[in-house]
């Protein structure tokens, strides 16, 4: 064997993770292995570059360019195909077709603007975005492309021939022209687009300045805590709140200095919730909030608002108990500011947790490598639903960064099901943010017959291995990757003929609720007990730490949730009936009406509630997702999360049918009987007992 080759040998077969580390009692699976480990950089001189998730001319940044004039011409063809075909299954298949074109590349585009390493990819995916959107609003104000669902869904004969997935999938895309002012003439048409058109911009405007630090003269704050922040020459550059520090002072710095008002930013975020409303309005909606929950579980605003009333209502006991437990600790750690302020919940319920469970998170890190967790995450499925992961070595090019992992979605019986890219470790300029990016949506491609393979991305932000130590999680590290994982399962085991319904695509107020049922899983004993072992010794985590940290995450639960309802509230005001006041004043009444602390003057939360993008009027989704995710645990996982027949169910039932499906319906079919608002807030309020999990130990011991 030449030099060359059997260089080339030793890098396709040695791999890239040499080095594990070895532990006394088992070894890692091969899932485990590939996260357990520090990347290497490959080296890629004799293999050819495959292009971004293999497609080949994004091999560069100017790939962007021929990939969107590929999908705008297929886009026209398709187009004049759909119109000119009489009524049947084929327009819906079209349909599909067309949008998937768009959203292949849209998607990928929109993940790659925010996490690509290199500045020439990022922007150059940010114009494919913009270019991409555009199109898709102008079609969405398509007379004639309209005019062709419509002669389907009016024709009843045809309509009759159809199965219910195909109706359904008809019903959205009618539904994408209707709230678009398909409806209007010609003049107001346009002016939707224009408005649609505005609003991308504007999102993205706001979308960016939300996450900007603020910057404050050196000068103007004490000296003693300059170490606490990043510095730029004569200035002190805040990026969050350091909710988590122990120093009353720089808490309170932090809030005032990353929360004071920036003039732009808010007249970008007025003139945003303006032309929302004004775009409901234009297309028949009586507000956004209307307009955006038609769909959804919730469906109104008025429901929606009753859900959070009800909620508050039956919470305003614990949570005064809450915060008069934090406010002692306050007084007990620093009696000489003891009033408590809105910088200070977070801290001080820390504390309180620490003191009473001693949940020290570094205690709890050494079970939690993040192989051992991939490898749990591997099991659990397994048991479940009979799926594996399977590591995969990317190809030269296919991956943004080194240290991307690739993974294969394995069934018993169905084969492959897709690809997961895990994009977990942090690096400079990448986003703090945990995310699940759909990349490319399940179809049945009926010009091929073959099934278009889901792949999607996680992204979070953990530290990387070192020479000594694998990747350690902290239990909230630890429970966050299973809440993503939840969305990662929902977009592979959906498997509809629609990519316009695949997995995630579904309810903003369902879509939560696989992700957040991962998060029950991921503190109930005999779940974890399947992997947790420290990364040294092979010992198994202690269930009497276990039963500690979820004790310990009910303490102030009621006030953290009372903080979830004001924004929530918040969220349904601003997209709301406009109510000539400032979102200042507006976050000020519902802050007392639905949070009890005080407003601090010069300070604009809202200008960094970034959630209100991509969940304008459906930050509510969060807590009703939860409380439709505790009553599935509770009915059908707490006596045996491990049941492979309950795990079918699930996935025959919530999972499968992505958005094709009304929600609520989904739900009925898990639980088997049709819940009302005053049971999901009953299930939040139950999860907030301290007993329950003593309740639930004991019924099934």
């Amino acid at each position: 064997m030449s030099a060359c080759k059997r260089l080339l040998y030793i890098v396709k077969h040695r791999g890239i993770w040499p080095s594990i580390w070895r532990r006394n009692v088992t070894t890692w699976s091969p899932v485990g292995a590939a996260f357990n480990a520090k990347p290497h950089r490959r080296l890629e001189l004799f293999e050819k570059n495959v292009g971004l998730f293999g497609v080949p001319e994004l091999s560069s940044p100017a790939g962007f360019e021929v990939t969107t004039k590929r999908a705008l011409k297929d886009t026209q063809e398709l187009v004049d195909k759909v119109c000119s075909s009489p009524p049947g299954a084929v327009t819906v298949e079209t349909f599909d077709q067309l949008s998937d074109g768009l959203c292949k590349v849209a998607d990928l585009a929109d993940f790659v603007k925010v996490a690509h390493p290199d500045p020439s990819f990022r922007e150059a995916a940010e114009k494919t975005c913009i270019e991409i959107g555009t199109v898709v609003e102008k079609l969405n104000t398509n007379v004639d492309l309209c005019r062709s669902l419509k002669n389907l869904l009016d024709n009843k004969e045809v309509l009759a021939q159809l199965d219910p997935e195909t109706r359904k999938v008809a019903e959205l895309f009618m539904f994408d022209f209707a709230i678009s002012g398909i409806h209007l003439d010609e003049k107001l048409r346009k002016e939707a687009v224009k408005l649609h058109v505005k609003l991308l911009d504007l999102n993205n405007e706001f979308l960016m300045g939300s996450h900007l630090p603020n910057r404050i003269a050196k000068s103007a704050i004490p000296e003693h805590i300059h170490c606490h922040f990043a510095t730029e020459g004569s200035f002190i550059q805040i990026g969050g709140l350091h909710a988590e520090s122990s120093n009353d002072l720089v808490r309170e710095v932090a809030y005032r200095i990353f929360l004071y008002p920036n003039a732009d930013l808010m007249e970008c975020l007025e003139e945003l919730l303006k032309c929302r409303n004004k775009l409901a309005k234009l297309v028949g909606y009586e507000s956004y909030a209307h307009r955006a929950l038609q769909g959804t579980m919730a469906k109104t605003p008025e429901t929606v608002m009753n859900f959070l009333q009800l909620l508050t209502d039956k919470l305003s006991e614990r949570t005064a108990i809450d915060f008069e437990m934090i406010k002692d600790m306050k007084t007990k750690l620093n009696p000489r500011n003891a009033e408590l302020m809105p910088w200070d919940p977070p801290y001080f319920s820390g504390v309180l947790r620490a003191e009473r469970y001693n949940i020290e998170p570094s205690l709890y890190s050494p079970y939690f490598s993040l192989g051992s967790c991939m490898e749990g995450l591997n099991s659990l499925f397994t048991q479940l639903y009979g799926v594996s992961i399977m590591s995969e070595h990317p190809s030269a090019g296919e991956v943004w960064n080194d240290d991307v992992r690739k993974l294969a979605v394995v069934h018993e019986t169905e084969g492959l099901l897709g690809y997961i890219y895990c994009d977990f470790f942090h690096r400079a300029n990448k986003p703090h943010q945990d995310c699940h990016f759909t990349i490319r949506g399940g179809r049945q491609c009926q010009e091929s017959g073959q099934y278009q393979l889901p792949v999607v991305v996680l992204m979070l932000s953990l530290p990387l291995p070192t020479k000594s130590a694998p990747t350690l999680l902290t239990p909230s590290m630890m429970e966050n990757l299973f809440h993503e994982m939840g969305h990662a399962m929902h977009s592979m085991l959906g498997r509809t003929r629609y990519q316009h319904i695949t997995g995630t695509r579904c309810a903003t107020d369902f879509a939560e609720v696989p992700s957040i049922l991962m998060e029950y899983f991921a503190t109930d004993y005999r779940v974890v007990n399947q992997f947790a072992r420290h990364y040294q010794t092979g010992q198994p985590l202690p269930q009497s730490m276990v039963a500690r940290l979820c004790e310990s995450k009910k303490v102030c639960g009621a006030a953290d949730t009372q903080l979830q309802i004001f924004y929530s509230a918040l969220d349904q005001m601003y997209h709301g009936k406009p109510q000539n006041r400032s979102t200042t004043d507006i976050l000020k009444d519902m802050q007392q009406k639905f949070y009890g602390l005080p407003y601090t003057p010069n300070t604009a939360w809202q200008l960094r509630f970034s959630h209100l993008i991509g969940y304008g009027a459906k930050y509510y989704s969060y807590l009703m997702s939860r409380a439709v995710a505790s009553m599935v645990w509770k009915q059908c996982f707490v006596q045996d999360p491990l049941n492979r027949d309950m795990g079918e169910r699930y996935r025959r039932e919530m999972l499968a049918h992505g958005g094709g499906k009304e929600p609520m319906l989904m739900v009925e079919g898990m639980l088997q009987r049709q819940p009302t608002i005053e049971d999901f807030v009953d299930a939040l309020v139950t999860d907030l007992n301290p007993d329950f999990e003593t309740f639930i130990m004991d019924s099934t011991s």
